[in-house]
């Protein structure tokens, strides 16, 4: 299934490649009916007529130990690490957690790795960020990101039309502040957080994240909307900068 494999340090060094990542956003943006389903945490199903693309499978423990594991299944699977959190391998579909250049069933995706923690990977190893295009929108998957993006990474993700970001912070992922950062600097059309504690359950002992408020205070240029855990994009995405609440 896999066609090519690249490294980061090629996207930098040949201007032949490198050129394209300043010119992904195009507008007006088209969905054509691109579905996007919650499943908690940092799992979203992300599926078109003719690809499925589906983040961090969970095992329900940890932050994740309330929600319940899915029957699903998906054409491609992108996970932020092997943490059985965010990289459980029990669903079906092609699992990628690798960093590099992919080419599946029509689509490009790219993985750069990053830190897991903010000591350099010495605790919880590295995360991979995800950039690929589905239905003629761009998006970016952070699910398991700590680190400050570097100036590479940035080139890599670009100005993602999508971006899915972890914000309840706690060891393995941004804090409101740090994802609201972040934003700032990729500049995406639509936010959809993920990781954080639902303010309607009761916490759960063992996750050290918050709720999405403190993000949300951070965010005052973006509009929230409440879209519950099923949305379907219309066939142009709004051109004003949202947040998406897919609680």
């Amino acid at each position: 299934m896999r066609v090519s494999f690249g490294s980061i340090k090629s996207l930098f060094f040949s201007p032949l490649l490198t050129l394209p990542i300043f010119s992904l956003h195009v507008s007006p943006m088209l969905a054509d009916g691109l579905e996007i389903r919650n499943f908690g945490h940092s799992s979203i199903l992300i599926k078109g007529k003719k690809q499925s693309v589906l983040l961090n499978p969970f095992r329900a423990v940890g932050c994740a130990s309330d929600l319940v594991e899915q029957d699903i299944s998906a054409d491609i699977i992108l996970a932020s690490s092997l943490l059985p959190d965010e990289g459980a391998k029990t669903y079906k579909g092609l699992f990628l957690v690798k960093p590099g250049s992919y080419r599946i069933k029509g689509l490009s995706f790219e993985g750069v790795s990053s830190p897991h923690d903010r000591v350099g990977g010495r605790r919880f190893g590295m995360s991979t960020l995800w950039r690929w295009k589905q239905n003629g929108l761009t998006f970016a998957h952070l699910g398991g990101a700590v680190s400050p993006l570097t100036i590479q990474d940035r080139l890599l993700i670009g100005n993602p039309d999508i971006l899915f970001i972890a914000v309840g912070g706690g060891v393995k992922v941004y804090d409101a502040q740090e994802a609201a950062n972040v934003v700032e600097v990729l500049k995406p059309k639509i936010v959809i957080p993920v990781q954080y504690q639902q303010k309607d359950k009761n916490k759960i002992p063992s996750c050290d994240q918050q709720g999405v408020e403190p993000f949300l205070e951070a965010m005052k240029d973006y509009k929230v909307r409440k879209v519950g855990r099923k949305h379907t994009l219309k066939k142009q995405i709004p051109q004003e900068k949202s947040i998406y609440l897919m609680n």
